[in-house]
């Protein structure tokens, strides 16, 4: 199983990440990447390195999620399992109130 999701940096497409059963896996966008004024999307995914790669969802993107009640809400509402972060990332956080967002790549 593979899901894949686009990152925008202020609705600029930064890099792609995406889920494997294995690990996540994070990509700059090549034209993002060699544009030296772009800024990484975070101090945890420097532009020093094209892709980046963890056994669990990346503690910048975790940091997008609704938790308790909201979490909860959510969950509920678009039937998506508590622990499947990466579901919930793309379905919930397309619309952040900082320079990041999530989209679904279908």
């Amino acid at each position: 199983m593979k899901k894949q999701a686009e990152i925008y940096y202020n609705n600029e497409l930064a890099g792609y990440l995406t889920y494997t059963n294995q690990e996540y896996i994070f990509q700059y966008d090549e034209k993002y990447f060699a544009d030296k004024t772009k800024p990484s999307i975070s101090l945890s995914l420097p532009k020093t390195e094209l892709e980046h790669r963890a056994k669990i969802l990346f503690p910048f993107f975790f940091g997008l999620l609704a938790e308790g009640d909201q979490k909860y809400l959510q969950c509920k509402k678009l039937k998506i399992d508590e622990n499947d972060h990466f579901t919930r990332l793309i379905k919930t956080a397309s619309n952040t109130i900082g320079a990041i967002s999530v989209r679904e790549v279908i």
